[in-house]
């Protein structure tokens, strides 16, 4: 592998790990390749890492997770730097620790012992990040994180896209992602956490079309009774069921020419599924209880939360369909993989959410900066989103301090489910308890849960890591049940 160290001049690295061997090694492979023969800065703690981080400007943070007590640790490294590279490293590699490391905001992971061959490969990936703003004249600091509080210009440049907010690198490759994209009448794939922006996506692909004139029409594939999904797509003649009282045209019809967005196609039964490969093959639509054939021209986008090779695997989704619509695939980051934009998401939240409430805020405080980016962020951009508006209802001032946004934080946290379905008084099984339906017991779960985030489905499915169109199905089966 060739040295990168030419075009990665005046970049600061730490590390923070306790075995002096290991220090000694990573900080000879980062001076000899990235820092151009500059010494790593080396703390042995979390608590001393955080406080030299706040004050030194750092590109690259490789954490020994044994170090600081864990990959719950990372976050507040994290906050304290957020705009640095990280690598967690740990001698006790599993796929477990790894994901943690990247829940909690590492970029990369490695398992010791590493060679430098291994760590260049891991950080070549995100140096175009700082190879892009390093110039002779550049001071040997790292990139600024966005205070929040900056004039507006600052604020505008570079960070909106098609109603996108971002300018970290993730959301850059989105939409660089997008612009190519949209050229094409190919179907498109969106993946993505619940709260990720999947139809801000779908909507972004069409407005840099040439079908942006056309209309778009979105459909819920999980919100629809499996019953009526069919002539929701592709319409129904008169009396084809009960209720039928007049011809329809559905979703797939109303978007001809245009555009047409199945969001939650996870959530599709199995016999619709068969229905819309079909119609992707062809091109043509036949109405529920009608025997002519209709011929349109749109393009399909869809979108799910859920992992499509595993839904493959369990039999719930066809594999010929899912390689007729993953022509064109688009994952969009987690908030938690893209830190370094919650400060320019909450003060656009914040400013439009203070004219809509005729409050004063300008800014955060520096503490409650920090608290925005130690959370995690489950609900992704619609909780952050939430909880700001949350803040300007309930509050007014300047600046918004940390005593504002704590409550709000901590509100996020939903109870630990045995707690909900059983109390701390329950008695067990052995002694006379009584054991309730599981159906029971889920909607005890549910309700409590939305309860905890004051009705709000997205969040409440977000913390139980369920689809919102689950709770959905989940209402409506206990509706059935009430009445009969």
């Amino acid at each position: 592998m060739g040295s990168p160290k030419a075009k990665n001049r005046f970049l600061n690295a730490c590390i923070v790990d306790t075995n002096r061997s290991d220090l000694r090694k990573t900080s000879s492979a980062l001076a000899k390749h990235v820092t151009e023969g500059q010494p790593a800065h080396t703390v042995s703690s979390k608590e001393h890492a955080i406080a030299f981080l706040r004050h030194t400007p750092i590109n690259i943070i490789i954490v020994d997770l044994e170090c600081i007590g864990g990959a719950a640790e990372l976050a507040e490294i994290v906050a304290a730097a957020p705009r640095a590279v990280m690598i967690a490293v740990s001698a006790k590699g599993s796929v477990s620790t790894a994901m943690n490391a990247m829940r909690n905001g590492a970029h990369e992971f490695l398992i010791k012992p590493y060679t430098s061959e291994m760590l260049m490969e891991k950080l070549e990936a995100h140096l175009d990040l700082f190879r892009s703003s390093a110039t002779p004249s550049s001071l040997p600091t790292a990139p600024a994180p966005t205070r929040i509080g900056a004039s507006c210009k600052e604020q505008k440049a570079a960070v909106q896209f098609e109603g996108f907010i971002g300018s970290s690198k993730r959301m850059q490759s989105v939409y660089a992602q997008i612009s190519r994209m949209a050229t094409s009448s190919a179907p498109a794939f969106i993946t993505g956490e619940s709260g990720t922006g999947k139809e801000l996506c779908a909507q972004a692909l069409r407005a840099q079309s040439a079908r942006k004139a056309g209309p778009f029409v979105a459909i819920n594939c999980g919100a629809i009774p499996a019953n009526l999904m069919e002539s929701e797509i592709f319409g129904h003649a008169r009396g084809a069921f009960t209720g039928a009282d007049e011809a329809r045209a559905g979703a797939a019809e109303l978007a001809d020419g245009g555009t047409l967005f199945l969001d939650e196609i996870g959530e599709m039964e199995l016999c619709l599924q068969s229905k819309l490969l079909r119609f992707l093959q062809t091109g043509t639509i036949q109405r529920v209880g009608e025997h002519k054939t209709r011929s349109l021209d749109l393009r399909v986008i869809c979108a799910t939360n859920r992992d499509p090779k595993t839904e493959i695997a369990a039999g719930r989704f066809r594999e010929d369909l899912f390689y007729r619509l993953h022509v064109l695939p688009i994952r969009l980051p987690a908030l938690r993989e893209r830190r370094e934009d919650i400060p320019t998401l909450a003060l656009s939240f914040l400013k439009t959410y203070c004219a809509e409430e005729t409050r004063r805020f300008q800014r955060f405080s520096s503490s409650a900066e920090a608290l925005l980016l130690q959370h995690n962020w489950p609900g992704n951009v619609r909780e952050l989103e939430n909880v700001i508006r949350q803040l300007v209802v309930m509050n007014d001032g300047i600046e918004v301090s940390e005593a504002m946004l704590s409550p709000l934080l901590c509100e996020q946290n939903v109870p630990i489910l045995s707690e909900i379905a059983f109390g701390p008084a329950d008695l067990p099984p052995s002694m006379g308890r009584s054991i309730e339906p599981l159906w029971f017991q889920e909607k005890q779960i549910i309700e409590t849960t939305l309860e905890t985030f004051d009705g709000n489905i997205a969040l409440a499915a977000a913390a139980l890591e369920i689809s919102p169109s689950t709770i959905y199905r989940k209402k409506q089966s206990w509706a059935e049940r009430a009445n009969g």
